[in-house]
């Protein structure tokens, strides 16, 4: 629940972005709100954001020997708090930005702000199978960032799930560190561009499976993942394909539902940011992280927005 009813910045989200954002904030003595997220019926929906289903992160500046995820939000959050950061654990029910103060409905109550900072990020998606969340979070082996895991997965066969240009830029990623990168597409035609697909094709550490799907994970502790079963959608064949590990390039959501109708978005959901700042189209509101980022989507840049949203706020409320 939160202390306070009216609060001069809220921020929503409570990852990298979100995290230095409250940081900048706090140091800036505007005493922020950070509105954490969780308590839904997702069970990776949870404080801390995507990094905290991550295991070891070694491309976070300042970690020489590398942090695993969660002590790395951890650390982020202790140093939010040390300024003066307030948390709140809830999920946004409602987010009215047509008035002033802006009106915020969060599951632990209702607070109104003066400007609010949103870096509720994205969310990769997934096959949805039955054993796909355990070899994300425990186990290892099922990851949706070639550029973030890429580098533990050197000699080891590999799967790319997807045929558009993500998925063609993430196997032609893994195949400096892989032995061999196989794409699983559904359909025999591939929606990447000319260009990504003729750079795939003449990659010779890149292998193809298509009209087909992955049916089943294989694998279990202490072993990370094994294989996968695939199935060829056209002959209803299905075979065991060994492998280390399995990528997913089928694409994100952002987490921008709520703000539907009053914040301007591109086709696919991603907040749109305005003259060279975090602005978005109302004044006082501002994005951060990859709720506005389709094309990076790394700690280190999440973070680095959050940074010049909790300036922009600052600026904003000086005026």
């Amino acid at each position: 629940m939160p202390a306070k009813s009216h609060y001069r910045v809220v921020i929503l989200g409570s990852g990298p972005a979100g995290l230095a954002a409250a940081l900048y904030a706090s140091r800036a003595e505007l005493a922020p709100l950070v509105v954490e997220g969780g308590g839904g019926d997702d069970p990776t929906d949870v404080p801390g954001g995507q990094l905290m289903l991550t295991t070891e992160v070694d491309n976070y500046p300042g970690f020489p020997e590398g942090i695993m995820g969660p002590e790395l939000m951890d650390r982020m959050r202790k140093q939010a708090e040390r300024f003066g950061a307030e948390f709140a654990t809830g999920e946004l029910k409602a987010a009215a930005f047509r008035e002033r103060p802006f009106r915020l409905s969060l599951s632990s109550g209702e607070v109104t702000a003066d400007t609010v900072i949103v870096a509720t990020g994205a969310r990769a998606k997934w096959l949805n199978l039955p054993e796909e969340l355990e070899f994300r979070t425990k186990i290892g082996g099922v990851s949706a960032c070639a550029t973030c895991d890429g580098f533990f997965y050197k000699g080891k066969e590999v799967l790319v799930v997807g045929g558009g240009d993500t998925a063609m830029e993430e196997a032609s990623f893994l195949s400096k560190f892989a032995s061999k990168v196989t794409i699983v597409h559904r359909r025999a035609e591939l929606r990447a561009s000319k260009a990504m697909q003729t750079r795939a094709k003449a990659n010779p550490k890149i292998a193809w499976l298509l009209d087909s799907v992955i049916e089943k994970v294989l694998g279990g502790p202490g072993k990370g993942v094994t294989g996968a079963m695939v199935k060829n959608v056209k002959t209803g064949e299905v075979k065991e394909v060994p492998c280390g590990g399995i990528f997913m390039a089928i694409g994100h959501t952002p987490n921008t539902t709520v703000f539907a109708g009053q914040l301007e978005m591109d086709e696919q959901g991603y907040l749109l940011e305005h003259d060279g700042t975090t602005a978005t189209s109302v004044p006082g509101v501002f994005a951060a992280g990859d709720v506005a980022d389709h094309r990076y989507r790394q700690a280190i840049t999440a973070a680095g927005s959050g940074c010049m949203a909790a300036i922009d706020a600052e600026r904003f409320l000086s005026h």
